[in-house]
């Protein structure tokens, strides 16, 4: 499912609380007059009524509502009462306490969040902020009605206790770990009795202090990254606790990744390089699954349609001759002719050869650059269809004819004042094959699809590239609008159950708005997807640390294969080295794992390896701002990887049935 996010206070309250059986009037009366927003960072508001904890500044979390709910309600308080908090945090809990009417004292370690809570809490003049150590309480208020902790101590401090008026109540996780506690309850029965009752197990940040822990566990246990930023530790340990780790690619145990993906219709699945063996191999283990666990449909690919269609022809033993062109022979050549590639789309053969035609999986292109290609394979199909169509073909493509050899100047072209566009020529054709829908369909579906799936290319791709000097979000915009809406196609010619897995770039793939593209006005088929298909899609992105990758350093230079530097501080890739697995899945939804979704929410940086690489500017190059698991639903994490290993391009002896990079 896509995490949905809850819009009002009222919405909090039925079904988080009341439903999960808080039943103080009191308790339910605040919680729904307290906006939780208001004590949020700007970026995390429309996460404000989500059960779930929320970071904020210097490694600390508000806690979920429930949590906050249930604590206040086990202190049983009273109109009037004088409560004493350890640990403000964001403020939050604090205003909640105050709205039941009572003197509250709350007490903040870290001197920047007691300063912003007191800020956030300026309308409740019956709360008192100060900055010091929570562990000791505030002796000069003492005694309280009631104590609330915000974080798990090894046991319950005893000036905490003393600070308890008789019939008093002390609400504080405790454990002997600093990641897991118990919430009890104590009550002061006497001068020296103290009655305890265990509520629940929870899990909090450390109380740090007098009382307390005396520091924040370094976590050495974790990872080997030396250097890790103290609020980011405990992200590391999230990281560390929910990973499913394997092997090798061959031998990891997906069982726990098919049960999250569930029954969705869309799986995309990305790759941070274009160049890596280890995302290549990992993809299409994932889609055997899927293809024989699950009955996927097809697979589309970042790949031109023309090309693509050799590897559907291969793996669908398709038996109509194919036009004689090297497929993927243009720039990048490794990204689709490797040994990686080649070893899936065998086995897709094998595993289609045992099936009947109907019930065979096949592989599309969604890319829009054969512009030209496609326009042969259009004329070569209405030369055998339909003659007349194709004489008429030929003179409304002839209009691109001289852009043939470069046509990124056939967009320097159309930016001249007069200039006569073929872009009504293009749609012209694209409405002639389509008004021959019926008459063609009958004769062969599967290659009226194809001709008129080019022809849309063609249409696209002659507005790509007279967009193409009118600035990048506007021709990325026309691209992955081109993808989306071809894999809507694909999902219509194939029917209902049709259920299709997407390969494309962690930048396609991944969602665009939890990245800084939106800022840019930019989106991807990823984002279109959750738009369109909600629930019914998940997101798998990668990850590296470091290792080799195939790439070149300019567009048309030779492949290389570079070493790819360590990963940024501040950046996720950061997060999973210091974790010290080599290998793991990582699920990102809230549901599946609450406490990495928490912990991974604030913005970092996050790394992207397209055809290019240049490790001199990497930083500016290859870094972006991004929310992780609002990108993904899932990330799986190599920590050192090998370049993929490309398949020299040359006209290959034998036909396109032996040869799938053939002719």
């Amino acid at each position: 499912m896509v995490v949905k996010f809850l819009t009002s206070r009222e919405d909090m309250v039925e079904q988080q609380l009341r439903a999960r059986g808080v039943r103080s009037p009191a308790v339910l009366a605040a919680m729904r007059a307290v906006p939780r927003e208001a004590f949020l960072p700007e970026t995390l508001r429309k996460y404000a009524y989500e059960d779930v904890p929320l970071p904020i500044d210097a490694g600390q979390t508000m806690s979920q509502p429930y949590i906050v709910a249930m604590m206040v309600e086990a202190l049983d308080l009273q109109s009037g009462d004088k409560v004493l908090e350890v640990g403000t945090g964001s403020g939050y809990a604090a205003a909640v306490l105050a709205q039941m009417g009572g003197e509250v004292y709350t007490v903040e370690r870290i001197g920047a969040l007691a300063e912003q809570a007191a800020a956030a809490l300026k309308a409740y003049d019956n709360v008192h902020v100060r900055q010091g150590d929570g562990t000791l309480g505030w002796p000069e208020q003492a005694p309280f009605d009631a104590i609330i902790v915000a974080a798990g101590g090894p046991d319950v401090p005893d000036t905490l206790k003393r600070q308890l008026k008789p019939g008093g109540r002390l609400v504080i996780p405790v454990g002997s770990s600093q990641r897991e506690q118990a919430l009890v309850r104590v009550t002061r029965a006497g001068p020296d009795e103290f009655k305890t009752e265990e509520l629940m197990d929870v899990r909090f940040v450390p109380l740090v202090g007098k009382e307390g822990w005396v520091t924040e566990d370094p976590l050495e246990h974790v990872g080997p990254a030396a250097g890790t930023p103290v609020h980011e530790k405990e992200a590391v340990a999230a990281i560390a606790r929910a990973a499913e780790v394997f092997d090798t690619v061959e031998d990891a145990d997906l069982d726990g990744l098919l049960a999250r993906i569930g029954d969705a219709r869309i799986v995309l699945i990305g790759e941070a390089t274009h160049g890596t063996s280890e995302f290549y191999r990992m993809r299409a283990r994932i889609s055997q699954e899927l293809i024989l666990r699950r009955g996927f449909s097809f697979i589309a690919m970042e790949g031109d349609w023309p090309d693509v269609a050799r590897f559907d022809h291969y793996v669908r033993h398709f038996e109509y001759p194919l036009s004689e062109w090297a497929a993927f022979a243009r720039f990048p050549t490794w990204m689709w002719r490797n040994t990686e590639v080649k070893t899936f789309v065998d086995w897709l053969r094998h595993h289609n050869a045992e099936r009947g035609a109907s019930k065979r999986v096949a592989m599309y292109g969604l890319d829009l650059y054969s512009l030209f290609t496609s326009i042969k394979v259009i004329l070569g199909y209405l030369d055998e269809m339909d003659p007349d169509g194709a004489k008429l073909a030929r003179l409304r493509y002839g209009c691109l004819s001289q852009w043939e050899d470069d046509p990124e100047t056939y967009g320097h072209a159309a930016m001249r004042p007069h200039f006569q566009t073929c872009e009504d020529a293009v749609a012209r054709m694209l409405d002639y094959l389509l008004q021959k829908r019926l008459d063609y369909t009958l004769r062969d579906g599967e290659r009226f699809m194809d001709a008129v799936q080019n022809a849309r290319l063609v249409a696209d791709a002659e507005r790509y590239y007279r967009a193409l000097y009118r600035g990048s979000r506007v021709t990325w915009n026309l691209r992955d609008n081109h993808m989306f809406e071809t894999l809507k196609n694909l999902l219509e010619f194939h029917g209902p159950e049709a259920k299709a897995i997407v390969w494309a770039h962690n930048s396609h793939v991944g969602n665009a708005a939890a990245t800084e593209m939106a800022a840019r006005g930019e989106y991807n088929i990823g984002h279109l997807c959750r738009e369109e298909f909600g629930d019914a899609c998940y997101a798998i992105g990668f990850g590296t640390n470091t290792g080799k990758v195939a790439a070149a350093s300019d567009w048309e230079a030779p492949m290389e294969v570079k070493t790819v530097l360590p990963a940024q501080p501040r950046s996720y890739e950061f997060l999973c080295h210091a974790t010290g697995l080599p290998r793991f899945m990582l699920p990102l939804r809230a549901r599946f794992s609450p406490e990495v979704w928490s912990a991974l929410l604030p913005p970092r940086l996050e790394r992207a390896i397209g055809v290019l690489y240049r490790p001199e500017t990497e930083m500016a190059s290859h870094y972006f701002q991004a929310v992780l698991p609002d990108q993904f639903d899932e990330y799986i994490w190599f920590d050192e990887t090998n370049a993929v290993t490309p398949i020299e391009t040359k006209l290959q002896e034998g036909t396109p049935d032996t040869f799938p990079f053939g002719l």
